[in-house]
């Protein structure tokens, strides 16, 4: 299906054909989806973060469902850098779609060696350095609650790095603006927001925690307006692109990021519910424009009157 309207966006130098990116850890690496979906339609694939080592994340039970959205404690279960390039990647360099690659580590020298190992690497169009996960025992969310270690982390990327770096941050934190200008002066080309909400669920009737991890991650519809009212303020206070995340389901849900000033948003936990979610977002999208006679969607990033 050809898109009526003109839905193409630039993120950090990247160009994509429209705004809807997969969210990392709930896309796989892509090709998990390639018979449920084009995946040549998509903005970009983020793939699931990567490690320098082999993960296998946390103990199950990893994921509840909630009211209105899930929990989860994976853990950050992944392949590690070298399968990834040498498995996973080849499969992503057959398409059309941009691809970012999110990484992850337990301190400052890991994540610039995997921004080190991916630098030469043909088929990947950027990297998203996850400094928010809440599941995890060390590093990352550290990195992501503390101003200057985020400053710090970000700076020492962005010196080794010679792809775009966009900047995954945390909603656990009392100013999401000082974070996101921190990251920003690091270095930072694009910032991507929320990432999930620490919670956790209680089985009654065996008085213990639902997830072996006691804790996990909130996403889902049930945190779209704690996401959504921290993209706007991040928008008001950082000058690179914004990405939106957070219960964003359907075409309206993404609108909404987008009217606030978002430059692009990222879909995770409706895939899970409907592999086909992003797909019928960027029809909506095409079908909204179209109705109202607007021909780019850029016309209507950042138009939010208040």
């Amino acid at each position: 299906m050809q898109n009526s309207t003109d839905l193409r966006v630039e993120i950090a130098g990247v160009k994509l054909k429209n705004p809807v990116m997969t969210s990392s850890g709930t896309f796989g690496y892509g090709s998990e989806y390639h018979r449920l979906i084009d995946l040549n339609r998509l903005g970009a694939i983020i793939v699931k973060g990567l490690s320098l080592a082999p993960s296998r994340g946390n103990p199950p039970p990893r994921i509840v469902e909630t009211p209105c959205g899930m929990l989860n404690a994976i853990g950050l279960e992944n392949v590690g850098i070298d399968a990834f390039i040498q498995e996973k990647l080849p499969f992503l360099r057959q398409l059309t779609t941009p691809t970012f690659v999110n990484i992850y580590g337990e301190t400052a020298e890991e994540y610039v060696e995997l921004v080190c190992r991916l630098n030469d690497v043909d088929g990947i169009s950027g990297i998203e350095v996850n400094i928010s996960c809440p599941n995890v025992k060390a590093g990352g969310v550290a990195f992501g609650v503390d101003p200057r270690s985020a400053y710090e982390l970000v700076n020492k990327v962005r010196k080794q790095a010679r792809l775009p770096v966009m900047v995954k941050l945390s909603p656990n934190v009392t100013d999401i603006t000082q974070i996101a200008r921190c990251v920003e002066d690091a270095g930072a080309d694009a910032i991507s927001l929320i990432n999930t909400i620490t919670g956790m669920a209680v089985d009654i009737e065996s008085r213990r925690p639902k997830l072996a991890n006691i804790t996990g991650g909130l996403s889902g519809p049930a945190i779209k307006p704690v996401a959504l009212r921290m993209v706007w303020q991040v928008v008001q206070a950082v000058r690179i692109p914004v990405v939106g995340i957070g219960g964003i389901m359907n075409a309206r849900d993404a609108l909404e990021f987008l009217i606030a000033g978002a430059a692009a948003i990222q879909v995770g936990t409706a895939n899970f519910i409907n592999p086909r979610a992003t797909i019928e977002i960027i029809e909506g999208l095409d079908r909204f424009l179209s109705s109202r006679n607007i021909s780019k969607i850029t016309d209507i990033i950042g138009t939010l009157e208040i």
